[in-house]
Order: structure tokens, then C-alpha cells, then sequence
């Protein structure tokens, strides 16, 4: 977790040892025991509390930018308000939507994608997917039995674990064009993917690629193969994810 000064900044003078107790301790200790529980959890914690009470000011806009930065999604995060709505009451709901509109105002998913776009929603391959991906197809040749496709996911979006089959020949190539993301094959340590990494998937190894806490897009190019199929299996769980 990045060192947290707020408390320094705006109160070291006034109100040194509350600056202390709020850098060193609440953040520097509390949300530091990421072991414990997640800095994400920790944030749809935070905004639930401070909606609840009816807390307004800039705190507030600052745990929401906060949350957007540990990971939390735009439409997480109103289904979040929506069902809070209706345990901390109408006006709460309206005040915390108002400062979240302005949060999230970039997270329009047309300006990702990177210099290819996004494409279109990804809903013939959602059910494989944990979050929304977007799928945008660049090329495919029947003679030669290549095709590629910009594939964009949002923040913490990941397939599941799936194969390439293929009897000889086949697998996938991924060209990172956007954001950061992460790949991994079974029984091995996840690998960070950023723009102008290459990925070169095997034949018949089990894998999985997604977006970090932030927008990722990578070009996939399928390899021609003998008897090629993809096989599609467990997802990948919010444990493992939050472990990387």
C-alpha cells in the first residue's frame, strides 16, 4: 500500500499526534494487513461506512477514488450504493451517486482499447469471463487459419482457466496493447503483462490472462494447428486472483 501523508499534510501543524495516529496507525498498520483482508474489501468497507453515517465531504470522494484504485468497478460500485440504498436510506443513496458519477467519469468503456477499440460486448464468451470483456475482431484468413481479435477487459476482468487443443501445431499468441494485465499457466507463478509484452501460449497447457486492478487490452492471434479446440474450465477465484 502507498505511505499515506494525508493526515501530515492538512493537520501537522494543528493536530500532530490525530496526523500521526491517522497516517501511521489507521493506514500505516490498519489497511496495511492486506494478509487479513484485501485493500478492496477494505474500501467497499469504508465507503459503506461513511454512507451510512451520512458523511459527505471530501473524505468520502477521496475513499471513492481510493476504491476505484484498489479495483472496484463502476458497476460494482453502484450495485454497491443500490443495495445500500436501501439500509441507509433514499437521500444517501442520491448524495454518494452525485460524487460518483464525477469519480467515474473516464471510466467510459469507449475509451479503452487502445489503438485498435474496444469493440463490442464479449456476450457469446461471457460466461467464461469473471467481469465484462469486450471483444473486437481485426482479422481472420480461412486459407491460412489465422485470426486476430482485440480483446479489452475491465479492471479485475479475467477469463477462466482454459486449453488450446490442438495434435500438433496451434496454442495463441497475446500482443499487450493497453493497461496492465496478468497471464499464468498452471503450477507456475503469474507473469504482469504490460504494453509490447508478447505471450506465446503453448498447445495444451492450462492458462488463464486478465486486466490487474485497471483496463487491459492485448491483440490474441490464434496459431493454426492440426485438430485444434479450445476447452474451457474452472474460473479463476476471487482467493487466487487477490493473491497475486
Amino acid at each position: 500500500m502507498v505511505k499515506q501523508t494525508a493526515g501530515r499534510d492538512r493537520l501537522g501543524n494543528l493536530a500532530p499526534k490525530f496526523a500521526e495516529l491517522n497516517d501511521d496507525v489507521l493506514f500505516g498498520e490498519v489497511w496495511s494487513r492486506e494478509d487479513k483482508l484485501s485493500l478492496r474489501d477494505r474500501s467497499m468497507i469504508t465507503v459503506t461506512a461513511l454512507m451510512a453515517k451520512g458523511v459527505f465531504d471530501s473524505s468520502l470522494k477521496s475513499h471513492l477514488e481510493t476504491a476505484k484504485k484498489n479495483g472496484i468497478t463502476k458497476t460494482e460500485m453502484v450495485e454497491m450504493i443500490t443495495h445500500l440504498t436501501f439500509y441507509c436510506g433514499w437521500p444517501n443513496a442520491w448524495a454518494v451517486f452525485n460524487m460518483l458519477e464525477d469519480v467515474y467519469k473516464e471510466e467510459e468503456p469507449s475509451g479503452h482499447g487502445g489503438m485498435f477499440g474496444m469493440g463490442e460486448p464479449n456476450t457469446a464468451y461471457s460466461k467464461y469471463f469473471i467481469g465484462n470483456s469486450y471483444l473486437k475482431p481485426l482479422a481472420k484468413s480461412d486459407e491460412s487459419k489465422i485470426s486476430i481479435a482485440n480483446v479489452t477487459f475491465e479492471p479485475r476482468c479475467r477469463n477462466n482457466w482454459h486449453i488450446h487443443h490442438a495434435k500438433s501445431g496451434g496454442g495463441q499468441m497475446l500482443i499487450c496493447v493497453e493497461g496492465e494485465g496478468w497471464y499464468q499457466e498452471d503450477g507456475k507463478p503469474a507473469q504482469s503483462l504490460h504494453p509490447g509484452d508478447v505471450v506465446i501460449i503453448p498447445a495444451n497447457v492450462k492458462h488463464w490472462h486478465g486486466a490487474k486492478n485497471c483496463w487491459f487490452s492485448h491483440l490474441a492471434v490464434e496459431v493454426p494447428g492440426e485438430d485444434t479446440s479450445n476447452e474451457w474450465l474452472e474460473p479463476v477465484t476471487d482467493e487466487e486472483y487477490d493473491k497475486l
